[in-house]
């Protein structure tokens, strides 16, 4: 419970500043499938360990990534319940629209109906 709520707590700003980068989504969504070290996320764009290593630390403090030691490779693996903020943001909003179209909808009804 305490991790979920941790997870949870996440700004929506840092998530969302992680995510605005298209590397970093393509790096989450390779970590839904599997763990891998960081040369493993590197490789598809052809980045360094350095560069690859920089993206990662901004996903790890957003709350969307954890870095563990194994042996001598640093394996990152997704957490995702750091996209909660996120999810809970972009819900809201969702609501809020779903509402607007909703009485545009019933409005042009009424109208069409005179």
């Amino acid at each position: 419970m305490f991790n979920y709520m941790v997870e949870y707590l996440q700004s929506p700003d840092l998530v969302f500043r992680a995510l605005g980068d298209p590397t970093r989504r393509r790096m989450i969504e390779q970590l839904s499938q599997a763990e891998l070290t960081v040369g493993e996320l590197a490789e598809p764009f052809e980045m360094t360990l350095a560069g690859a290593s920089k993206h990662v630390g901004v996903l790890e403090q957003a709350g969307l990534v954890v870095r563990k030691k194994r042996g001598r490779e640093r394996v990152c693996s997704l957490r995702p319940g750091g996209l909660l903020a996120a999810r809970d943001w972009v819900e809201r909003y969702s609501a809020f629209w779903t509402a607007r179209l909703d009485a545009l909808d019933q409005a042009l009804k009424e109208d069409g109906d005179e």
